[in-house]
Parts: C-alpha cells; structure tokens; sequence
C-alpha cells in the first residue's frame, strides 16, 4: 500500500513534466508540409499556444525569396495587412513574369487564448528556384497581450533543425509525381474540395518542343455560395490560366479569361475543347499519352487543390480519346 501511494506522486509528477516537456515544444508551424516546383502551395500557419498563459493577438509570416504571388486569407475578428517590395530577380508567373510581390503578411486585432487553436492561411506560388530535396522556411512571428515568440531560427547547411529553440517552420520541395496509366484509361478522378467537385482533370499530348498545351476539367458547386478558379500549376509548366476561345467569322480567338472564371451555386462549369480551358504555358517537356500527371487547381474560396491531370493523345476530344489531326483546337 506505501508503494502504491509513494508512485502515485510519482507518476503525476511525470506526467507533468512530459506536459511540460509537449508545452515548451509546440512551435507554431505550417500544416502543409511538402510544396513541388512551379506549382502552387496554400500555406496554412497553426498555432497551438499562447504566451506563458497570454492570448495570441499578432501573427505575423515572412515569404522568402523564390515563393511569388503570395495572397492572405482573410479572417474574421482580425485584421490583415502586407508588405510588398522587389524580388530579387523576374520569376515566370501566369501572365508574364513578376518581379515583386508580398514580403510579410500579418494578422492583427484578434485574440487567441492560450488554451485554443487557431490557423491563419495565405497562398503562393513556389518557383523553379528550389529544386525538388531543399527546404523552404517561412520565420513566424507571434505576438501576445504580454511575451512574444520569434520563430525564425534556419538550420545551417548540415544542421539538425530539432536542435534549434526556436526554429522557422519549414516545407520540403519534392518533385510531382508522374505515372503512366494503362493504354487508353484516363485517370479516375473526383475530387472534393468544398463545396466543389471537380471531376476528370486531362490534358492533351503535346509534339516535342510545343511550349504550349491545353487542359480540361468539369467542376460543380453545391454549395450556396459562388467560388472563382484563378489558375491552374502543372510541374512541366512555367505557368498556369484559364483562356477563352470563340470565333469570330473564320477567324478563331482566344483569350484569357480575366479576374478567374466564376462557378455558381449549383452550377457546373465544364472546360472542354472549342471553348472555355485551361492552358499550359512555357512548357519544359512534353506531356506524353498515358501518363498521369500531378497538378493543381487554385480557386478564391477552396484555395489550392491538388489534382490529377491524365493525359490523353495529340488532338483528342476528350480522356481516352483516339488523337485526331486538329491539333489547333484547344
């Protein structure tokens, strides 16, 4: 019976340590932790903890050199404001390339007890500067009633990063999937994002040395509120939009589709050739027949959503199709 009242105290005191120990370790951090090259990336910070017991009322995000195009969420009870300046060189972005854009990005005005979770989100795009096995940090600043924390430490080169106190959040840059689906199959997609579903994203093969390809995607929203598709990433391509076409008289025209295309309550959008697609712009390579390629889909409310793109023949109207010679018909 003494043993049993002695390792009681014991075991609480244990327990109470490794809460500690979970407490002193909850760094704020990015849920998302993988990003591929020329492809978009929806960062999303979390934090877990207040300040020794004070509600979090600033956060605050660095984008480093090499993410572009990075857009807040914004979100309620806080307000948000940015930070612009130059890069340090051009990047290839949707419509041209972009030579400067948000630096910081902060939530002010709310509160966040220190007993509470919470997540502040922005979206951006990851440029061909990191290459699939690097790490990208994003040094967080949070702020409370009373303390603060700095979470901006990088490892160096060969450091461990748990070593460090305080350490940036950071996302590994892998390279985008791509795998070959049977002969004639296109790929078995449906996705959920939302209120959206976006069904059967493809692409058509491109000729070697093409610096263009189109794509194509059906999308329904059951929800009650309209969503926007802005754009579209795959890795072969320097940039992604969505294009108009329409012909006027003999002559075909094309066009991109400004400020997004907007997708209804209950409406589904359907980008197929001869009319409203995707297209795929600065190509690195060319899609080939059968394969299944790792993209994304960039809408104002969903934010980025993964898909994937297979690929049908040169020409085709449509996943699985034979390949035709209208190779014009995007």
């Amino acid at each position: 019976m003494t043993r049993i009242l002695h390792a009681a105290p014991l075991a609480g005191l244990v327990l109470s340590l490794a809460l500690t120990t979970t407490a002193a370790r909850a760094h704020a951090t990015l849920e998302r932790k993988e990003a591929t090259p020329n492809a978009s990336y929806r960062g999303v910070v979390q934090i877990t903890h207040g300040c020794d017991g004070q509600p979090t009322n600033r956060v605050s995000v660095t984008i480093p050199e090499g993410i572009v195009g990075a857009k807040p969420m914004p979100k309620p009870g806080w307000t948000v404001t940015t930070e612009k300046g130059p890069y340090a060189r051009a990047y290839p972005y949707f419509h041209g390339d972009i030579r400067e854009g948000v630096k910081t990005i902060t939530w002010t005005g709310g509160s966040l007890p220190d007993d509470q979770v919470d997540e502040f989100t922005f979206l951006a795009r990851v440029t061909d500067a990191f290459a699939p096995g690097a790490t990208v940090y994003f040094p967080i600043e949070q702020d409370c009633a009373k303390g603060k924390y700095r979470w901006s430490e990088i490892p160096v080169a060969g450091q461990d990063a748990h070593t460090l106190k305080s350490p940036a959040p950071g996302v590994r840059v892998v390279a985008a999937a791509t795998k070959t689906a049977p002969a004639g199959a296109a790929a078995s997609t449906s996705v959920k994002a939302g209120d959206l579903t976006i069904e059967t994203p493809w692409i058509r093969a491109t000729p070697g040395g093409a610096k263009v390809a189109g794509g194509y995607v059906r999308i329904t929203n059951t929800g009650t509120q309209a969503d926007r598709l802005t754009g579209t990433a795959i890795p072969l391509a320097a940039r992604g939009s969505i294009h108009s076409m329409s012909m006027d008289g003999s002559v075909m025209k094309m066009a991109p589709v400004e400020c997004g295309l907007t997708i209804k309550p209950g409406e589904t959008v359907e980008l197929k050739p001869g009319g409203l697609h995707l297209m795929f712009e600065g190509l690195n390579g060319a899609p080939k027949a059968g394969d299944v390629i790792q993209g994304s889909l960039t809408f104002e409310r969903a934010g980025s959503v993964p898909v994937s793109f297979s690929v049908a023949p040169i020409g085709a109207s449509k996943p699985g199709a034979p390949a035709t010679s209208d190779h014009h018909n995007h």
